[in-house]
């Protein structure tokens, strides 16, 4: 039996509670009924306006901090696409009637994000609800006690925030000096012989989940430039000690991998030694072995998105015939796969990590056909351009929800 047909336009105005919609700009797009009713606007009034022209700050309080409060809480909701609960707010309203006249008003906001079908944030959803005749309590038999009561919910609201900023300001001081370290231990890639290679990484923008993500190239011992070992890795968790953990094991696999007799072995390798490591756990790897003279890929995945191959042709190859769990995952130690592929020269392999290729309420499978399409279509481009259109093509709009490495080798 089918459902009654749903009108959400409808169902908007008719919430009981203030919503209003904004653009990324901040620009009222829609509002509900109760929105206008305990704004006291009109649409005219709203739509299609700056927030901040419509309601600022009263110019009579000087502590006055709504407006920077409200616009720091919808910049997070943009950067993160995570709803933002605010602490109790005073934010003053001027009289629409009475130009210079302002009322003291309180109101505990709530604001999220609409999401686009590609995870960007498409629009805001600024919900309100008025306290203040619960602050401003008066005349009854217990107003003393409702003096009281408005006081100490004010200030332990006004105390919330500044510690909510105090701890904000920390995670952004320990960000940048996170991105330091991962920046250090992430240098550029030196010469391989006649070939070409590019490397990127990309902080996720405004998000904690940085500095997990790493890359590596090497020449393999005694080939002269004619075999390089190339990896990529993911870190679960972001910061300092993600960064840390970064630098731990790229180092281990760079140091295995000159020693070891394929990229399987040199997994093993930095699977034992991730055991012993606090946060290796779970960490994603794949690392390909490139054989100049024989022209051929020998690959192996810890639970790591594939690799992609593009031939002068424009066919693009995924190499997944070789991935088991993450480091870590199995508690006993088992021998990990390796798979082997031919190329012809000038084809084109890139190496990643997930969030290059990973949306919110998308399929990943989406997100590779992406990938693929663009690798596809920029394949002749040397591998700094095709790096950069890589990254033009695949982060969304709005900036990247996690970080991201890359490798583009020209074989």
């Amino acid at each position: 039996m089918n459902g009654p047909v749903i009108d959400y336009q409808d169902v908007f105005h008719a919430l009981p509670g203030a919503v209003a919609l904004l653009t990324r700009d901040l620009v009222y797009a829609d509002v509900n009924e109760a929105f206008l009713s305990v704004s006291g606007r009109t649409r005219e009034q709203l739509i299609g306006r700056y927030l901040f022209d419509v309601f600022p700050d009263n110019p009579n309080d000087a502590s006055a901090n709504g407006m920077r409060n409200l616009q720091a809480s919808l910049e997070r909701v943009m950067a993160t696409g995570e709803r933002d609960t605010m602490a109790l707010q005073r934010y003053d309203v001027e009289d629409p009637e009475r130009p210079g006249v302002w009322h003291e008003r309180y109101w505990s906001p709530v604001n999220a994000p609409v999401l686009a079908p590609d995870g960007t944030v498409a629009l805001l959803l600024h919900r309100v609800e008025e306290v203040t005749d619960l602050i401003t309590a008066r005349g009854s038999r217990d107003g003393s006690g409702a003096r009281v009561l408005e006081a100490e919910l004010y200030t332990r609201a006004r105390e919330l925030q500044e510690v909510n900023e105090r701890l904000r300001d920390a995670h952004a001081r320990e960000r940048e000096v996170a991105l330091h370290l991962q920046e250090a231990m992430l240098p550029a890639p030196r010469p391989l012989g006649h070939h070409r290679a590019a490397v990127r990484y990309r902080p996720a923008t405004g998000a904690l989940n940085v500095c997990g993500d790493w890359y590596d190239l090497a020449d393999l011992p005694g080939t002269d430039h004619t075999a390089v070992a190339v990896a990529v890795g993911d870190v679960v968790g972001h910061g300092l000690r993600a960064a840390g953990v970064m630098g731990q094991l790229r180092s281990a696999l760079s140091a295995a991998s000159r020693v070891a007799d394929g990229p399987a072995q040199a997994l093993e390798v930095l699977g034992l030694y991730a055991r012993f490591v606090d946060g290796a756990e779970n960490a994603t790897v794949v690392s390909v072995f490139v054989d100049w003279t024989t022209h051929t890929l020998t690959y192996s995945s810890a639970g790591h998105p594939p690799p992609a191959l593009c031939g002068q042709d424009g066919t693009v190859v995924l190499l997944d015939r070789a991935t088991d769990p993450p480091l870590g995952a199995r508690p006993e130690h088992v021998a990990r796969p390796q798979a082997r592929t031919g190329f012809t020269e000038g084809s084109v392999l890139v190496l990643y990590t997930d969030g290059l290729v990973e949306r919110r309420r998308e399929d990943i499978d989406t997100g590779l056909d992406r990938l693929a399409r663009s690798l596809a279509r920029h394949r002749r481009a040397d591998p700094d351009r095709l790096a950069d259109a890589l990254l033009a093509d695949l982060v969304p709009p709005a900036g990247l929800t996690d970080d991201t490495a890359l490798i583009v080798l020209r074989l």
